[in-house]
């Protein structure tokens, strides 16, 4: 596959890769943070622009929601 044409999540990919094979320990410490917290390039990539703009949606409005009543 030419350059050009990768797309960001397979840059991603390979980038990942490639780190893994210079930094296992490093990327071991990684994994288990991110297991336990998640990753949000990882939520906003499976979600899609639509699923984004939705969560962003949601919490602007409970944001407003919550300071109304606590006021």
């Amino acid at each position: 596959m030419n350059e050009a044409k990768e797309t960001p999540e397979e840059k991603r990919e390979k980038l990942r890769q490639e780190e893994l094979k210079n930094n296992p320990t490093g990327n071991l410490n990684d994994s288990v943070t991110r297991s336990q917290t998640g990753g949000l390039a990882d939520l906003v990539g499976s979600l899609g622009w639509k699923g984004t703009g939705i969560i962003i949606l949601v919490l602007i409005l409970g944001l407003i929601v919550a300071s109304l009543l606590l006021k």
